[in-house]
């Protein structure tokens, strides 16, 4: 092939090439030598990774080299052209397997080429990462306008922390009396993450473990600590560029979780049924809305429970209205008892709960439904206190439940209206049963 025609083809794919190691494969295909494209970043205070780079020339060429824009270093096993790219913020190495004076040749003549495509990719690469930085910062800011329950906006953070930092595990840890707490995801497996964190201040600045692939950045506000957030790189080292995204990430979060805390404390006694400590009718419509939107961002199942108290309007003309708040009250801290941390109870109104399983399937939400109904069935309640005229001091109750399990074609009115119907039916055959709705 002639050296035009090798030329026009060497150009032709460097264009096409979109990142550092493309433009090696690209230099590579031309020089017919093995080839690495390695980029530096000059603004990080302390540059690590290109300190080692010059400690390896060191050693390679016996002697201590300052590297200069176009000035190609040479000996026995390699070839290192260092460019400068127009910025001044980084600096570029090519550095290929050595060979006869053809490849010197070469080299010289295309290394402005490739400087600047360098630069575009870099910019490119920045324009771009700087986008989502920006979009992730207002998503995190912009939770906190709507929600204000940290079960539903933590996993949330956790999401959108994972989509910005590839290649890392996120890990949000929050302090509850006085301990972490493991908040996103479900679990960690990593015992030397879990034992870190309970040594993390307020004082504490971001810390690397000894490999550098895992940051513990503590959540800060008002000089207190109240969480914080790991990440775990599944390939190299945490780099410098990463941690500064980071650090202002953590700070968003923290300002979120703190008004969250906040919001949460002020709106609870407008958000919370007095009797029963649920969720009111009004909360629920919120929370149905959520839990579906995170079923179907998250593709995982979500089913609801509908139930109410067998016969009670007997309960309340026998033995006043007084037993019958109290017969509610009994019936919520069973539930509760027998529900998971993130599953959302909620009164519905009058004798009708409603209970939202996130992450279950139809045959595990048969499974708690029947516990419910079997604890409510054993529990035997002293009404003694309460109507001290009637002879009778105990009393017990049975519920019924249906349950729906969401499907993607649902709106978000459907989940519940389904759970009812399979409510009704429990009802119209007998009572003290679970019955599962189905569409056909």
């Amino acid at each position: 092939m002639s050296d035009i025609k090798l030329f026009v083809k060497f150009f032709n794919e460097l264009n096409k090439a979109s990142s550092a190691n493309t433009v090696a494969v690209v230099i590579s295909d031309l020089l017919k030598k093995k080839t690495s494209v390695k980029i530096f970043d000059n603004t990080i205070n302390d540059p690590k990774e290109f300190t080692e780079y010059l400690t390896y020339l060191e050693k390679v060429f016996d002697e201590s080299k300052q590297l200069i824009d176009g000035q190609i270093l040479i000996n026995k096993s390699s070839i290192i052209c260092p460019l400068s790219i127009k910025s001044g913020d980084y600096t570029a190495i090519i550095e290929v397997e050595s060979g006869e004076q053809k490849t010197l040749d070469l080299l010289e003549a295309v290394s402005p080429v490739i400087a600047m495509k360098l630069e575009n990719i870099i910019l490119d690469c920045k324009f771009s990462k700087n986008i989502n930085f920006n979009n992730a910062m207002k998503n995190i800011a912009k939770i906190i306008e709507t929600q204000y329950e940290l079960n539903y906006i933590i996993p949330i953070i956790g999401e959108i922390l994972d989509t910005f930092i590839e290649n890392h595990l996120i890990y949000i840890f929050l302090k509850n009396n006085g301990t972490m707490k493991l908040m996103w995801p479900a679990s960690c497996l990593d015992r030397e993450i879990c034992e870190t964190v309970t040594h993390i201040t307020n004082e504490s600045e971001v810390i690397l473990n000894q490999t550098e692939k895992t940051g513990y950045f503590p959540l800060i506000s008002e000089d207190h600590l109240i969480g914080c957030i790991v990440a775990k790189s599944t390939e190299g080292a945490i780099t410098q560029e990463e941690i500064y995204y980071l650090l202002q990430l953590v700070k968003q979060a923290a300002t979120t979780i703190t008004r969250a805390k906040v919001y949460s404390e002020i709106l609870q006694y407008a958000t919370l049924d007095a009797l029963t400590g649920f969720y009111n009718r009004r909360q629920l419509d919120q929370r149905v809305k959520q839990e579906i939107s995170g079923a179907q961002r998250r593709k995982t199942p979500l089913c609801a429970i509908m139930t109410d108290i067998d016969f009670f309007k007997k309960v309340n003309d026998t033995y006043g209205h007084t037993a019958g708040d109290l017969v509610l009250q009994t019936v919520a801290k069973i539930m509760r008892s027998q529900l998971r941390e993130y599953d959302i109870a909620a009164r519905y109104g009058g004798e009708e709960f409603v209970i939202l399983l996130p992450y279950t399937k139809e045959n595990e939400a048969v499974m708690v439904a029947e516990r419910l109904r079997e604890a409510v069935k054993k529990q035997t309640i002293d009404i003694e206190k309460v109507n001290t005229k009637n002879k009778t001091k105990n009393i017990s109750v049975t519920i019924s439940l249906g349950i729906c399990c969401y499907e993607a074609s649902y709106k978000d009115k459907d989940l519940l209206m389904n759970a009812d119907k399979a409510l009704y039916k429990a009802k119209e055959t007998g009572r003290d049963k679970v019955v599962v709705y189905k569409s056909s």
